[in-house]
C-alpha cells in the first residue's frame, strides 16, 4: 500500500503547510478564471491536496487509508505498480470537472478537498467486496446499503444545496469508481451480482 501512503502524506503534508500560507492554499485550489485565463489545469489535480479544515483532512485521509489499502493490489495487478495513482488521479479530474464547467465562468467559485476521489476509492472497494463491514457512527452496516445511503443523502444535499459542499463531486466520484473499476476488468459485474445474491456477514439470510 506504499501508493496510498504516499498520497496520504503528501496530501496531508500539503494541507498543513496551506493552513500557514494562504497563497499556497490559493496556487492550488480548483478557480475556474486560473484555468480560462491562465491556462493553470494542473488545479484540476492540486484542488485534492488541499483541505478546508483539519476535520476534512482526517476524515478524507483516514477513508482513504481503510479503503485505498485493499484497493491498491487490485490495481497495481491490472495496470501495474501506478495503477492505483493513476486511478486516483482520473478520480480527482472526472469529479470535479462537471463542477468546474457549471462554474467555469463564475470567479466566485472555488472548490477544495479529496472527497470526491476518496468517493471513487469507496465505491470500487463496494463493487469489489458489496457486503463488507462500514461503520458509520460506530454503526456496522453492509458496504452495499451504505452506498445506496451515500448516493441518496447526497443527490438530496445537491438539490437542496446552501452547506457549502460539492455533493455533486461525491456523485461523480462515486460513479467514476465504479465506472472506471468494471471498464479495467469487466468480470468484476458478474461477480458483484453474485455477491449481491448471496449476503454475508449477518446481513442476510
Amino acid at each position: 500500500m506504499l501508493v496510498t501512503l504516499c498520497i496520504i502524506a503528501v496530501t496531508s503534508l500539503v494541507t498543513y503547510l496551506s493552513f500557514n500560507n494562504a497563497k499556497l492554499g490559493e496556487d492550488l485550489i480548483l478557480w475556474p478564471p486560473a484555468i480560462s485565463r491562465s491556462r493553470e489545469y494542473y488545479r484540476l489535480v492540486t484542488y485534492g491536496l488541499v483541505h478546508a479544515d483539519v476535520q476534512h483532512v482526517f476524515f478524507n485521509m483516514l477513508t482513504l487509508f481503510f479503503f485505498g489499502r485493499a484497493l491498491e493490489p487490485f490495481f497495481g495487478m491490472i495496470m501495474g505498480a501506478t495503477g492505483f495513482a493513476l486511478f486516483y488521479i482520473g478520480a480527482l479530474v472526472v469529479s470535479v470537472l462537471p463542477s468546474y464547467l457549471q462554474n467555469r465562468n463564475n470567479p466566485r467559485y472555488r472548490c477544495l478537498g479529496a472527497s470526491g476521489a476518496v468517493s471513487a476509492v469507496m465505491f470500487a472497494f463496494i463493487l469489489l467486496q458489496p457486503w463488507s463491514k462500514i461503520f458509520v457512527l460506530f454503526i456496522p452496516l453492509p458496504a452495499i446499503m451504505y452506498a445506496v445511503l451515500y448516493v441518496a443523502y447526497s443527490v438530496m444535499m445537491s438539490k437542496q444545496g446552501g452547506d457549502d459542499v460539492n455533493h455533486g463531486a461525491h456523485l461523480w466520484g462515486a460513479a467514476y469508481g465504479v465506472l472506471f473499476t468494471l471498464a479495467m476488468s469487466p468480470a468484476i459485474l458478474p461477480m458483484f451480482l453474485r455477491q449481491l445474491a448471496h449476503p454475508q456477514w449477518g446481513f442476510g439470510p
